[in-house]
Order: structure tokens, then C-alpha cells, then sequence
């Protein structure tokens, strides 16, 4: 017999797991719910942990040898009532003697005139309450473990206030409190070993900066050309991301660069994307279909980049937003793409998480963050990396062409978070 306990968030969470490690013949023995403990408690939540069982096919009986089996064990097997039984002295070895007949060795029963039946039943008895005393005794030991490795850790008072004060600071940088208590969670774990708050601090900052991971910027290896796409809201600053992002490959890499929009709804931005086309010496062509983006790019094909701008639409925009779909799908599967979200750091959380919902419903993106300049509030772009899992690429912190812009910085925006400047 197997036994095995296995944890999740909710009890059909542990059962399910369970299964899958034992298969559908899993018998749940027991279900527990596990409170969190220790100096954040009210900030986790409980787990469900479940005991389940398997029997091994080696255990099962033939049902027509069951008589003969229960008449020949209840002559060697006399277990007394009132006897204590070891679960040290009963291994799974033994119970599978018990219940095999092999077991000749018992002490004298009290009720030799047991029927077969009323035999096995009363094995099967017997071999329950041994198992909920070994759990019992497992139980007991773990809990005793614990409590030990409890009194050797060493809680630094002054990391703990250091704890705290990393807890506020974190907030006010409005990191959803989720994963501030993520974050939380591994700092606990070195408080414990007695670190020093310059330790806790490290561990911590180098935690965030794996989470955020290192900028994924644009590729500038395999066919030409590529396919730049620039979506998001409005007013978020999209064309003046795409002069700042074209101006450095062309001024500083010297690539062939190419302009494309398909923003007809607002004359302004078409004419502002012209001048800086005409300051970069680029082409630029107005779009209209996916058809007419295949034949502009086919016009400019031995460039390098094409950036293409497109509409900024309200993610509640149910059609603008099948159009853009239909635009990027559209694309000639001969070209390379890639498809940036430009969000502002402003912009309220509960809305980001929704437009990050709806432009996944379009295409996969990595995210540039925009009007970091407009707030000293970073925890945003955290929480939005967090949700989406897109990868960063750029930030921008101002107006000015084509300087006020850099890759993500990935060391800078941790330090802000943690209340450096």
C-alpha cells in the first residue's frame, strides 16, 4: 500500500493531485486544512493537505480464495483486544503478512470461535487504526521537527522592522499587495537565518530584478525587413515612441528605416509621424487594409525596419479593436514581425490589467512603458510585467527626439521600488 499526502490551495486542488501521482484508484483517508503560522500569517492564506492511499496489486485478495484465506489466518493470528500496538513493529511488511495468512508468530486471541468472516473484518479493523496511528506518529514527528528548527532559527529584530518598513515602501509605490507579499515571502525565509538588513535587502532587489527580467528589444538579425508594430491606447504616446525608437537605429546603427500608419481616424498624428519622416529621410505610406500594408511593404522590402503606427483605441472598443486583429493577422507570413504595447505609467491599474487582457486577444507583445517622468509611482510596471508576463523593452521619460528614451533599466526601476532614488 501507498501513502502519500499532497497539498493544494483548495481540497479538490490536493485530491487532484493525488490522483495523478496514484491514478483514479486513490482512496482519500483523510482531509485537513493547514492555517498559515508565523509573523505574516494574515497575509497567506490557508492549504488544504489531503492522505491518500493505494493499494498495490500485490495487496488484493482473490475474492474466491477470501474464506479459505480468513479460516487458516484466524488459526494463526490471536492479536488480543486490549494489546498496544507499535507502529514501528507493524511495517507495511507486516500488515501485507497479516492479511497474506504468512504471519505465525501473533500473540494468543481471546476469541479463537471467530467466524472467517468476522476474522478478516477484524484484520481489516486492525489494520486501519495501524494506519492512523502511523500517520498519527509521522504527524507528531514532523510537528516536532518543525518546532525544533523553530528554536535555532534566529529572527534579527532589526531586520524584522527593516521587514515592515519594506512592506510600506513598497505599497506607496502602489505594488499590488500580492506580490508585495510574494516578495515578502522571500525575505522571511533569510530573516530567519539571522541576515543582516544590508543581506535581506540584497536577497530582495536581486529577487525583483530576476522577475523583471533584462529588456528584449527589437531584433535586428534575420530577413528584411521586419515589421514593427506599435499598438495601444490613446494618448499614450505612440508616435513619438516610434521617432525615438527609429531616430537611434537609423542615426546611431545606420539601418534603412521605413514608416507605415494606419492611424487615419486622427489627421494630427499622420502629419506628426510625416515630419519626422521627412527629418529622417524615410519613406512613409498611409494604410488603410492589411492588403495595402502587403503592398507598401513590398514597395520598401530591401529596408531594415518598417515601423508601423497604428490607431489608438478604448480597450472596450469591441470593433476598433477586431480591426487591429484582422491588420496584424493580415500581415504576409513571408515578414518577420514584432509587436509592441506602449502603455503610461499613469495609467490606473485596474485599467492596465484590462488592456493588457484585451491587446493579448490580438497578439503577443512586449510592453514599453511611457510618461515615467509624469509619477514617482513605479509599481505599475511591476504589476503589469507580473500579470501579463510580457517581456519589458523600453521606457521613456519625456518628450524630447530622440533622447528621452532608453531600454528598460531594469536596476533603476528595483531601486525606485525600494525607495532609492
Amino acid at each position: 500500500m501507498t501513502i502519500n499526502k499532497y497539498q493544494g490551495k483548495t481540497k479538490e486542488e490536493a485530491i487532484e493531485k493525488a490522483k495523478q501521482e496514484l491514478g483514479e484508484g486513490a482512496v482519500v483517508m483523510n482531509v485537513k486544512e493547514i492555517k498559515p503560522t508565523g509573523m505574516f500569517k494574515a497575509w497567506k492564506s490557508s492549504v488544504f493537505e489531503v492522505t491518500a492511499a493505494k493499494e498495490e496489486k500485490d495487496d488484493f485478495v482473490d475474492p474466491r480464495q477470501v474464506a479459505d484465506l480468513a479460516a487458516k489466518t484466524v488459526k494463526t493470528l490471536n492479536l488480543a483486544a486490549d494489546e498496544k500496538i507499535s507502529p514501528k513493529e507493524f511495517s507495511n511488511d507486516r500488515t501485507q503478512d497479516i492479511l497474506s495468512g504468512r504471519l505465525t508468530s501473533a500473540p494468543e486471541l481471546h476469541a479463537p470461535e471467530l467466524h472467517a468472516k468476522d476474522g478478516l473484518e477484524k484484520r481489516l479493523e486492525n489494520l486501519s487504526n495501524i494506519l492512523e496511528k502511523q500517520l498519527s506518529v509521522e504527524e507528531s514527528r514532523q510537528k516536532e521537527v518543525k518546532e525544533e528548527e523553530k528554536e535555532h532559527q534566529v529572527v534579527n529584530p532589526e531586520g524584522l522592522q527593516f521587514i515592515k518598513m519594506l512592506y510600506r515602501t513598497l505599497l506607496e509605490n502602489e505594488v499590488n499587495e500580492k506580490y508585495v507579499n510574494q516578495i515578502l515571502d522571500e525575505a522571511e525565509k533569510v530573516m530567519h537565518s539571522g541576515s543582516s538588513v544590508d543581506v535581506i535587502l540584497s536577497n530582495v532587489y536581486q529577487k525583483m530584478i530576476l522577475k523583471l527580467g533584462q529588456p528584449d528589444t527589437i531584433c535586428v538579425t534575420g530577413k528584411k525587413p521586419r515589421i514593427i508594430f506599435f499598438v495601444g491606447p490613446t494618448g499614450v504616446g505612440k508616435t513619438t515612441t516610434i521617432a525615438k525608437i527609429a531616430s537611434k537605429y537609423k542615426l546611431e546603427m545606420g539601418m534603412k528605416i521605413a514608416f507605415l500608419t494606419a492611424d487615419t481616424y486622427r489627421i494630427a498624428a499622420t502629419e506628426q509621424l510625416r515630419v519626422y519622416a521627412n527629418i529622417l529621410d524615410a519613406p512613409m505610406s498611409i494604410i488603410y487594409s492589411s492588403e495595402e500594408m502587403n503592398a507598401a511593404i513590398e514597395r520598401v522590402s530591401e529596408y531594415d525596419l518598417i515601423f508601423v503606427d497604428t490607431a489608438g483605441f478604448s480597450h472596450k472598443n469591441d470593433e476598433q479593436c477586431n480591426d487591429m486583429k484582422k491588420m496584424l493577422a493580415g500581415l504576409d507570413e513571408a515578414y518577420e514581425r514584432e509587436v509592441y504595447l506602449v502603455v503610461s505609467a499613469t495609467t490606473k491599474y485596474k485599467d492596465l490589467l484590462e488592456i493588457a487582457d484585451r491587446y493579448k486577444e490580438i497578439a503577443d507583445y512586449k510592453l514599453i512603458f511611457t510618461k515615467l517622468d509624469e509619477t514617482e509611482a513605479y509599481g505599475n510596471i511591476y504589476n503589469i510585467k507580473m500579470y501579463s508576463g510580457a517581456p519589458l523593452s523600453y521606457m521613456t521619460n519625456g518628450q524630447n527626439v530622440p533622447d528621452d528614451i532608453e531600454e528598460f533599466n531594469t536596476q533603476k526601476i528595483v531601486k525606485q521600488l525600494l525607495g532609492g532614488r
